[in-house]
């Protein structure tokens, strides 16, 4: 079946695999052309080839990195002429453990990479394009940043950041750009293996939905906040978790 383009460009970043490459592939099979990011160049060139090429292209680069960033948007706008929709995707989580031993120079890595580089993106995608013309922003979360979650403690409060950042962009690019983020449980990816590796049966069986999660639930969720379906949804933080809130009940 052949998509009609729907002439909008996307930038998702942290797009070779998982999450973002689901993203992506949503949003190409409704009609936009996508960008990605990544550090890999052969993982990215890997997923435009299976995106296609007509409607993908890729960046390489180190998301903190500002240079990059500035690298990126520029691309984008020369091979599209426009950047409709930014998805903050790329993230790192180097450290399992309890908050009392964390190093706080990984910390701060932790921090750079999953907040400053949102922040860093979304100032110049607005400035390039949706200052002017309009768009949306979608900043991938976590339930890690909604409640604790033993062991990824660092990884919880940037993505708790992320979440307020969100809330701080809605407001200040509003009425011109949406600003939404969601928040998945444990999708199944390279990035979550360790929380789900010989033993996804056991970890599933917590989901009242009895699975979890893969990168196109994810992308679907990203494809409706970047769509005209939530044209009136802003500041909101969607919580993508097969059920497992539902575990916090009584009874």
């Amino acid at each position: 079946m052949t998509v009609q383009d729907s002439g909008k460009a996307a930038l998702v970043t942290g797009g070779s695999r998982g999450i973002g490459y689901g993203i992506a592939e949503a949003l190409i099979a409704r009609g936009d052309r996508v960008c990605i990011t990544g550090r890999n160049e052969d993982a990215l060139k890997e997923a435009v080839d299976k995106l296609g090429a007509d409607r993908a292209m890729y960046v390489a680069g180190k998301a903190h990195d500002e240079a990059h960033q500035a690298v990126a948007v520029e691309r984008v706008m020369e091979a599209y002429g426009r950047v409709d929709f930014l998805v903050n995707n790329a993230g790192t989580n180097p450290v399992f453990g309890p908050m009392a031993d964390l190093d706080l120079n990984v910390a701060r890595k932790v921090y750079e990479t999953n907040v400053i580089s949102a922040l860093g993106f979304a100032q110049r995608t607005w400035k390039a394009w949706q200052s002017e013309h309009g768009g949306a922003i979608v900043n991938i979360a976590s339930v890690a940043g909604v409640a604790p979650s033993p062991f990824i403690g660092a990884y919880g409060m940037s993505k708790a950041a992320m979440i307020n950042l969100t809330v701080q962009l809605a407001h200040e690019f509003s009425p011109k750009v949406r600003v939404n983020a969601i928040a998945p449980a444990v999708i199944k990816t390279k990035f979550a293996e360790a929380l789900y590796e010989g033993r996804e049966e056991e970890a599933a069986a917590a989901y009242p939905l009895g699975r979890l999660g893969v990168p196109s639930d994810i992308g679907g969720a990203a494809a409706f906040l970047t769509s005209d379906q939530s044209d009136w949804v802003t500041g909101q933080t969607l919580v993508v978790d097969g059920g497992i809130f539902l575990n916090a009940g009584v009874g």
